[in-house]
């Protein structure tokens, strides 16, 4: 069984250790202090042609100690939870921190940000589950996309993943925040082969509820059939024409909106959007926002890494940038106030424009879905982007070959601008949930 073992007790100990180090901290002149202390449980399984590749428990733990001696800071961690460990690697944190360059903008987050309300997000479902049933529910995916059709070869494996943590954040402004969470899924990636084509595709599940898991026969299955429509894909010959993300695809060109309205990129002016609130960067209709409050979300949260409080909030309304992803450190760089990112984003939601994922295909006519891209080109400063690019040519509304070999350019200011459509089809399997986004035009390089 995957759990924390007394979690309760584990929680009460973590407290006592963290009161433990921010008097220390004190007494040792720091004038301020923060920590955050970490310990989970896990159990992966993979499997392969019908036979079990890895078996592991894992357990880890850690504490992380940031002290600043005014505007000097010094930071030190550490595995091992011992009294004299803990009191070592405070003695070289400050140590750290006598010695460092003062720097105007290090500190704790201000103390009015701290979070005071903790609304039950429902984070903590753990699994009954031990070695023999994770591995018999990965041999079964397995088994059922291998069986799917006989086009079906080869296998990369199946795995089931779980774990359980335990998290703990406080600092000198007498804040102090605990976190129970668990994550598991379930994943199957198969092989198909035809003549002379061969392509691989895969399908996965997860959730902070294992009871919410696709079943393994789900997974197995559609891992299968997403690697037998891919069979005899061609390439296509240059041209210009719109594109359809799907879901998964999708989301990672919110990623890259992130990136580059977050702090960091912001001070370092080292984006393609900089100096973008208040700006019309997208279409009017286009609505993204962030809710860290969603029950069992992937990304929910009450409070970011500094204890700063989270809130619902807009980051584009109307196709303007409403606010920035910013902890304290880069507000302060750019004279603003913590957004509560010192975490990253929480949940962020693209709102769809009331069409499915079948008028989003008729809306487009002729193009290209893409629904796996190759590589990292993506320029964070010029916003060019440069993708190798697996998919499906459609004409008229309608589906006709798989397409692979080819190469998907443009720049993200024009891709943004070019959105003329969201699809319903909403991915929930992360902390970005978006349906499919269709885009006027972008450049296809092929043969």
């Amino acid at each position: 069984m995957i759990e924390l073992e007394n979690r309760f007790d584990t929680a009460t100990e973590f407290q006592a250790m963290a009161e433990r180090v921010l008097e220390a901290a004190k007494a040792k002149g720091a004038t301020a202090a923060e920590l955050d202390i970490d310990k989970g449980t896990g159990l992966s399984v993979e499997v392969r042609m019908g036979q079990v590749d890895k078996l592991q428990y894992h357990r880890d733990q850690g504490i992380n100690i940031t002290v600043y001696f005014g505007h000097r800071k010094g930071f030190a961690s550490t595995g091992d939870f011992s009294r004299q460990a803990v009191e070592d690697t405070l003695d070289a944190a400050c140590r750290i921190a006598r010695y460092t360059s003062e720097d105007e903008f290090n500190g704790l987050a201000d103390p009015e940000q701290m979070a005071t309300v903790f609304p039950k997000l429902d984070l903590y479902h753990p699994w009954e589950l031990d070695a023999e049933m994770a591995v018999e529910m990965a041999l079964q995916a397995e088994s059922v996309a291998r069986e799917h059709d006989q086009r079906i070869t080869n296998s990369e494996g199946a795995s089931v993943d779980s774990y359980a943590g335990l998290s703990l954040y406080a600092n000198s402004h007498e804040f102090m925040g605990i976190r129970h969470s668990t994550r598991h899924s379930l994943s199957c990636a198969v092989v198909a082969q035809d003549g002379d084509s061969m392509q691989r595709d895969y399908w996965y599940s997860v959730s902070r509820v294992p009871g919410y898991l696709d079943s393994a026969d789900t997974v197995g299955a559609e891992a299968a059939q997403r690697a037998l429509r891919r069979l005899h894909a061609r390439s296509l010959s240059t041209r210009e024409a719109p594109v359809l993300f799907s879901p998964q695809m999708a989301r990672g060109l919110m990623g890259s909106l992130v990136g580059a309205i977050s702090g960091g990129s912001q001070y370092r002016k080292a984006s393609f959007l900089l100096n973008s609130l208040g700006q019309q960067v997208f279409p009017e209709f286009v609505h993204l926002y962030e809710d860290p409050f969603i029950r069992q979300g992937l990304g929910s949260r009450s409070y970011d890494g500094e204890g700063v409080a989270t809130r619902q909030r807009d980051i584009v309304k109307d196709g303007v940038i409403q606010d920035y992803f910013l902890g304290s450190y880069s507000a302060r760089k750019l004279g603003m106030k913590s957004t509560g990112s010192a975490s990253g984003a929480s949940n962020l939601l693209l709102a769809d424009t009331g069409v499915s994922f079948v008028d989003l295909l008729q809306q487009m006519g002729t193009g290209l879905l893409v629904t796996e891209l190759i590589g990292h080109g993506i320029n964070s400063i010029t916003g060019d982007y440069s993708r190798g690019a697996v998919g499906y040519w459609v004409e008229d509304g309608m589906i006709v070959h798989p397409v692979e070999e080819v190469t998907i350019a443009g720049n993200l200011k024009d891709m943004f601008r070019g959105i003329v459509g969201i699809g319903d089809d909403v991915d929930e399997r992360g902390s970005i949930r978006t349906g499919s986004v269709l885009i006027d035009k972008m450049t296809i390089a092929g043969q």
